[in-house]
């Protein structure tokens, strides 16, 4: 009786003493793998519960944004873009994960800070201390299918203009078999439309403001970009492109119905994996498109990262999540749960793209994105200077709201609502509007 009493007793104490983390994050193929991991992670952490939040990127920054500045402490971890991590450790809405590896040696030892990439490690660094961990990191890129490209007479080059982007979806585009030209982002939102839009803003020769934060939105520059953008989408994209993002395009693409998709270099994995997608022996890859003013800014950087929000009351919990879902043991876990190297998130470390098993998965696109990545250069984002970083984005609080107004009036343009002259009046007043009243105008 005494035996099962310390049992029971036992058994309790060891209920009791679990933890359930909360995690955030986006619904992107590899993020919906980390979810379905989590039994892995379970076996090595079986005091730690997980459960999930998962939603599309745009309702899910929203989400976070105004759980984590309110501290209303809804997550233990949560996954943020680079555009984000440095404006909230400012903030002081993240909690430093240096001090934390620090104190966890045995987990530093395997978890390998240094192998990180340098230019996604400094992105994540806000005064000498790591505030996020990278979960995959990506440039953008053109890919292209090969049987179309070959029917159609037409070679690609690896470092195509969106000239030449425009001529190949004339001769591609065939919407009575449901083949269309191209695929670009319509989904109006900072992290989508605007994300591809941007850059195509930045070669061709555009940028966001002048040296003493005066927007630039109504110059030649965004009134050409725009015009080819909106033209080239009308002519040789699928219908309903407005509420087309990454994840839609990725679906379209998978299934052969676009001639080309100039996006996420994530997507690379996503497009060679059997299991999702039916163009895998004719997928093309090349760099992302130049304008006629700039090489500058015509590929992005970006990375999602998992961070642990300072309202937290699980800290010791949420770093063993991230520490786990972001390690070399974890992209191990991909590659064997899903049978390629191909497949495994791309971005983040030297010893991924070191690995030879990696190289002989991807070696039709590892180099070319992890050039992409390297030549991403957010101090440098536009022909002329500006008083910000980021090549997709502005690196202020307020673009956030910006970015997502100017795409809802790039949508307008693109469906048809408004001109494109009319589009970029309002973008050009709401982006004077954010300087002055953000201070940022003298």
């Amino acid at each position: 009786m005494k035996r099962f009493l310390l049992l029971t007793l036992a058994l309790t104490g060891a209920a009791q003493a679990a933890t359930t983390i909360t995690i955030a994050t986006v619904n992107n193929p590899d993020m919906v793998t980390m979810q379905k991991l989590t039994p892995e992670f379970n076996k090595k952490y079986p005091d730690i519960n997980v459960k999930w939040v998962v939603l599309p990127e745009n309702e899910l920054r929203q989400k976070i944004t105004l759980d984590v500045a309110s501290g209303a402490g809804s997550f233990d971890v949560a996954t943020v873009g680079s555009y984000e991590v440095p404006i909230w450790a400012r903030n002081g809405w993240l909690d430093p994960l240096t001090p934390m590896f620090a104190k966890n040696p045995g987990i530093a030892q395997s978890y390998k800070v240094n192998d990180l990439l340098p230019s996604v490690r400094s992105a994540l660094t806000t005064g000498g201390n790591l505030y996020a961990v990278p979960f995959y990191a990506e440039s953008s890129m053109t890919y292209y299918n090969k049987d179309l490209f070959k029917k159609a007479g037409l070679t690609m080059p690896q470092n195509p203009t969106w000239t030449q982007i425009q001529t190949f979806a004339g001769k591609v585009h065939n919407p009575s078999a449901g083949v269309y030209g191209v695929c670009l982002r319509g989904l109006p939102g900072w992290g989508e439309n605007m994300a591809l839009f941007s850059t195509m803003v930045n070669t061709f020769g555009g940028r966001w403001y002048d040296n003493n934060w005066q927007a630039q939105l109504n110059s030649p520059a965004w009134k050409t970009a725009m015009n080819f953008y909106v033209n080239l989408v009308k002519q040789y994209g699928p219908p309903g492109a407005t509420s087309n993002g990454f994840t839609e395009n990725l679906t379209l693409m998978s299934q052969g119905k676009c001639g080309m998709w100039v996006d996420a270099t994530v997507a690379a994995g996503f497009l060679s994996d059997p299991a999702s997608s039916k163009i895998v022996k004719s997928v093309g890859f090349a760099n992302a498109p130049t304008g006629p003013g700039t090489p500058r800014g015509s590929n992005w950087f970006w990375s999602w990262n998992l961070a642990i929000p300072k309202s937290t009351k699980n800290e010791d919990a949420a770093f063993k999540f991230l520490t786990w879902a972001t390690s070399p043991e974890y992209i191990s876990l991909v590659a064997r749960t899903k049978g390629t190297w191909a497949s495994v998130p791309p971005g983040t470390r030297l010893s991924t793209y070191n690995n030879a098993s990696y190289k002989q998965a991807a070696g039709a696109f590892s180099n070319l994105v992890l050039g992409s990545i390297r030549r991403a250069d957010v101090t440098r984002p536009t022909k002329d200077p500006v008083p910000y970083t980021g090549i997709q984005y502005v690196a202020i609080p307020q673009f956030q709201a910006l970015g997502t107004q100017v795409g809802q009036y790039l949508a307008g343009a693109l469906s048809g609502q408004t001109t494109v002259d009319q589009a970029l009046k309002q973008a050009q007043d709401a982006a004077q509007k954010t300087a002055k009243d953000g201070g940022y105008q003298k």
